[in-house]
Order: structure tokens, then sequence, then C-alpha cells
């Protein structure tokens, strides 16, 4: 079993690795890599000191700040496994992940296998989602993966970057848990990020039915009143969120920046349009 907040001692060989730069290791829908070039402008002018990820996805703009106090969280538990697994024996990681062939008869066996070493699940998950269709982390009603092979036939990982991560993850705080418990660690100062699932389609006037079990409108109106908390004990937000008058109306309580933003789809589900996306970033971060 994988303890939360276990710290090894870094070696010297870690020390250099804590100064290259690492890239997310997983692919994500809905991931930020396309808010890295604006988002050092959406930052407090008085910068910030803890920062905090309770929606953490592929951890894009976590690896982009490099902050040296982070609490990040997700209440997805497989995916909260592959960081703990990555963090605390990143070589072990590798180890099994060598050991899964990419094709399609492998990966609906490696689908299909239930294993019962974190670090081996830790893989596992990794593999699939590096190799499933459009990234996407889909499950049934009986909480299997079911998303289908990506024929992604000549994909290679990226072990070095694996290392790279595993010695950055060392100074950060890790858990599993919905984004509503991560208040008790955000102090005055500190910087959250939100990264909520989306949970209308961009431009539709509906609410997207897969997400209501991920996502509900109900939550949306929960975060609201988590940023209410935030600002209350002085820390600083910046949230995005699908561009929809049903959310603008949730959120506009709070009188705070709001920047609207488009951009192109990377990753989609089943019958996805890959076309220009339309969003809103919202912060209550000092005006330039």
């Amino acid at each position: 079993m994988l303890h939360l907040h276990t710290e090894k001692k870094l070696s010297k060989k870690h020390s250099i690795l804590e100064s290259q730069i690492c890239k997310p290791f997983l692919r994500w829908a809905g991931g930020k890599r396309w808010l890295l070039k604006q988002i050092d402008s959406l930052l407090p002018l008085s910068g910030f000191k803890q920062y905090h990820e309770p929606f953490l996805g592929g951890g894009a703009i976590l690896f982009h700040l490099n902050p040296n106090i982070s609490f990040i969280s997700d209440i997805n538990g497989e995916l909260i496994n592959a960081y703990l697994a990555v963090k605390e024996d990143v070589s072990l990681v590798i180890t099994y992940l060598k050991k899964f062939q990419n094709n399609k008869e492998k990966y609906y066996q490696i689908r299909n296998s239930t294993y019962k070493c974190d670090y081996q699940k830790a893989a596992q998950f990794i593999y699939l989602n590096q190799m499933s269709f459009n990234g996407i982390y889909r499950v049934n009603s009986k909480g299997e993966y079911n998303v289908p092979y990506g024929y992604r036939d000549k994909y290679q990982f990226d072990y070095s970057n694996l290392v790279v991560v595993s010695s950055f993850l060392k100074k950060v705080n890790i858990s599993k848990g919905d984004f509503y418990d991560a208040i008790g660690n955000v102090k005055k100062g500190d910087l959250v990020f939100l990264d909520p699932p989306y949970t209308v389609a961009h431009d539709n006037n509906g609410f997207i039915e897969y997400s209501k079990k991920i996502f509900s409108y109900e939550d949306q109106k929960r975060l609201s009143q988590f940023i209410g908390q935030i600002k209350e004990v002085g820390a600083y937000y910046i949230m995005t969120n699908a561009n929809h008058i049903s959310l603008k109306e949730i959120f506009n309580i709070h009188k705070d920046n709001i920047l609207e933003v488009e951009r192109n789809s990377l990753i989609g589900g089943f019958g996805a349009k890959r076309g220009k996306y339309h969003e809103i970033i919202m912060t209550n971060g000092e005006k330039g």
C-alpha cells in the first residue's frame, strides 16, 4: 500500500534531476497545456506562497509553475495512485511498464487484468492512458476501464521524463479526495488552481448527460462556495470552466475578473468535433 505524503531522502542524482524541466506523463482530456502561454500573466502580482490543485488531471500547470510547496489532489483514486507510485518508486513502475507490449491484443489483455501491487496498477494506468483512444479516462457502471485501443503503434514511453517527474514529486503533497477537502490547507497568500470537469457541452444550451455523475450542476454551485472560502482566507484562485451562461450566473456573484478565451480541441470522445472551443478563465488576482 502506498502512503500519502511519504518523503524520501534525495540523492545527489535526484538533486540534479530537480533542476531539469519535467513534462506531464499522462494524456488528459481537458488538460491545460494550452494555457501555459497565458498562465504567468494571470498570476498574482505579489506572487504566491503555497500552490493547490484539487482537480489534478495531467498536472500541466503544476509542472510549469514548479512551486516550492504544493498540495495536489483528485477524487480519482487510480490517478492519485499513479502519481504516488511514480513519486515513491519510479524504477519499479518503469520495470512493470516495460513488460507491457504495445499492440491491440496485449492492450485488451492488460486492460482486463487485475493487479494487487500498487506499482503495477500505476504502470497499467499509465500504459492504458497512453495507448487508449484519445487518452480518455472512462469506466463502466462496475468501475472497469472500458476505453478501446487507440492504435498508437509507434508510441515510445518517455522513461527519462518519468524519472524527472519522480524527483519533482518528492516535494509535493499528494492526496485523494473531493475538491472541498483541500480548503483545510489553503492559507493567506496561497494560489489555488481550479480546473473542474466541464458540466456543459461547449456552446450548447444543455448539460452533458455523461458528466452528471462526474461533476454536476450542484457541484458547480459547491465550487462557487469553495471559491468564496478561498477568498475569505485571503488566498488567490484561477479557475477555468466552460463558457456557458448558466455557469456565469453561478460564478458572477464573486464579481471577479473573467477572461473569455478560444482554443482548439485537442482530445475528445466519440463523435467529438475538433474545432474552436470557448472557455472562461476567472481569477481574483490583482489587475496589472
